[in-house]
């Protein structure tokens, strides 16, 4: 591929829907967090959620949990509506579908800014930034490396530049650099000073939920009475499938649920590997690992703001590489959609993909995953930008790229697109042109032409020979640019300066005190 000359930055005007802040690289579409406006695809009959659902309560009911935590398993012990048997714990589905429907079915999430408040449940899409992978690939590079803080910061200008990114999953990459007792402490003074959007923590030790919890409420300008008032945060965790949930997740999930902070739980269940090698059995045990720790945060606080999540796919069966974006993902993600309607509970999907690079490959995967997500009604889309090999690797040029496919699902759910009033019927337009004439200068396309279709910001639509004399520049290249051209004018959101310095000083006293304990 030829190098990627300096890109020109567009003048204003081209796009009614774009937004530009002061010397702003690209335009792009306003924060809008969609409504899904399409009914939801749903490949169930009756008949096959009951199945699945009947499938999740008999594990629940005669195989049960471990629950490799003391405190939790004595929690639901005292809940009357659980056998246990050292730490496995079964429940029988009269006490889950009660006790599920504690859980409301729609809740809100309010960061340091409150214009980014999220809405979980209902026909709300939220899209959030690629979270958790150890490495780091751009073209500038051209290889793939260990992550860094420089690296972490960059992508959280990403995310918090782009609107159509509306929460900060976990860390954009593993900062390596870091030592990881204080890493949370950085990354999350990062986080909250870079980007004003909704935060995550991670369950990994008391001292890491408990020191993120803090910063939230110092950076949230919060008392502890408005902090826990509602969610202002949130986590996820993930069961160690199959037929798992660990210690140090469920012991951030007891915390989080104690403080009113929200909570998602989203098993790992690979068909053929940590789950049956059928979708219908891999969903049936991921609903079972999600609705037990939906039990567990009820009993502990009636009403604590829950989601399931679904992270169901296949594995290739020559290699046993988990497998994203297939047929099969996208099947399991619109089931398990289904059957979080089922139990009134918002959804969790990802927008994913297996490819090492960000090709046509990554983004086919990815776009799949995307619109599977779309289609099952899901309410957070995790990893929605950025994700490569299966979660291994962030890339600053796929996050460009992804964002480019999640603006057009925000277009295509806009409800401007389908509106039937009579100026958008048309019929003087039509009689105006007749058969003779065309569309491009009347009055009715002039006052119409800057709003009435979707423009991209990465997508080159020129014909062959203009865009090879323009230089030939591939897709990745010009998101390679672009994404350069934003770190280097990006501005961070405002942030009271006594706040700042509050949160500063908690993370240098935590620091000092040794942050959380590691055995090395």
């Amino acid at each position: 591929m030829a190098e990627a000359p300096k890109r020109r930055k567009r003048s204003g005007g081209r796009a009614g829907n774009a937004q530009r802040r002061g010397g702003a690289v690209i335009e792009q579409m306003p924060w809008n967090p969609p409504i899904n406006i399409d009914r939801p695809i749903e490949p169930l009959s009756h008949e096959g959620v009951e199945a699945i659902h009947n499938g999740a309560m008999q594990i629940l009911e005669e195989i049960g949990i471990q629950f490799l935590h003391e405190e939790a398993v004595e929690i639901l012990r005292g809940s009357g509506g659980c056998t246990i048997n050292g730490e496995n714990v079964r429940m029988g589905r009269d006490f889950v579908m009660e006790t599920i429907g504690k859980a409301p079915s729609e809740w809100t999430i309010t960061p340091r800014n409150p214009d980014h408040t999220l809405t979980m449940g209902a026909r709300h899409i939220n899209f959030g930034n690629v979270s958790s992978p150890p490495s780091y690939w751009d073209m500038k590079l051209g290889r793939k490396v260990t992550g860094t803080r420089e690296m972490c910061r960059d992508l959280l200008k990403l995310s918090q530049f782009f609107n159509c990114i509306h929460f900060v999953g976990g860390y954009p990459v593993e900062p390596q650099d870091i030592h990881a007792s204080v890493r949370h402490l950085d990354v999350l003074y990062d986080k909250l000073t870079l980007t004003d959007k909704v935060a995550h923590a991670y369950c990994l030790g008391k001292e890491r939920v408990e020191d993120v919890m803090e910063m939230v409420r110092i950076a949230g300008g919060l008392n502890e009475e408005e902090f826990e008032a509602r969610p202002h945060m949130y986590t996820n965790i993930n069961s160690t499938s199959p037929l798992k949930h660990d210690y140090p997740m469920l012991d951030g999930w007891m915390r989080i649920a104690r403080r009113n902070q929200g909570l998602v739980v989203t098993p790992f269940t690979l068909a053929g590997a940590m789950a049956p090698v059928t979708m219908a059995g891999a969903v049936a045990q991921s609903l079972a690992e999600s609705l037990c720790a939906v039990v567990l945060a009820q009993v502990i606080r009636p009403g604590a703001c829950c989601a399931i999540g679904t992270f169901t796919s296949n594995v290739d069966m020559k290699s046993g590489a988990p497998a994203f974006g297939t047929p099969e993902y996208m099947r399991a993600t619109q089931m398990t959609g289904q059957l979080a309607r089922f139990y009134g509970l918002p959804m969790r999907a990802s927008g994913v993909c297996a490819a090492n690079v960000p090709d046509g490959q990554a983004m086919w995967e990815t776009s799949n995953s995307l619109w599977s997500a779309v289609q099952a009604g899901a309410n957070m889309v995790y990893h929605s930008a950025g994700w490569l090999e299966g979660g291994l690797i962030a890339s600053p040029e796929k996050f460009v790229m992804d964002c480019e496919i999640i603006q057009h699902i925000q277009r295509y759910m806009d409800p401007a697109i389908m509106a039937t009033g009579p100026d958008d019927i048309a019929v003087e337009a039509v009689r105006e042109v007749g058969d003779q004439g065309h569309f491009f200068g009347i009055q009715h396309t002039q006052d119409r032409y800057t709003t009435a279709f979707y423009q991209p910001f990465l997508s080159d639509w020129r014909n062959y020979e203009a865009w090879e004399a323009a230089g030939g520049v591939w897709t990745a290249q010009r998101a390679h640019q672009i994404y350069q051209e934003i770190i280097a004018e990006f501005e961070a959101p405002p942030m009271d300066e006594a706040i700042r310095e509050e949160l500063e000083s908690f993370v240098e006293r935590r620091k000092a005190e040794g942050g959380a304990p590691t055995d090395f």
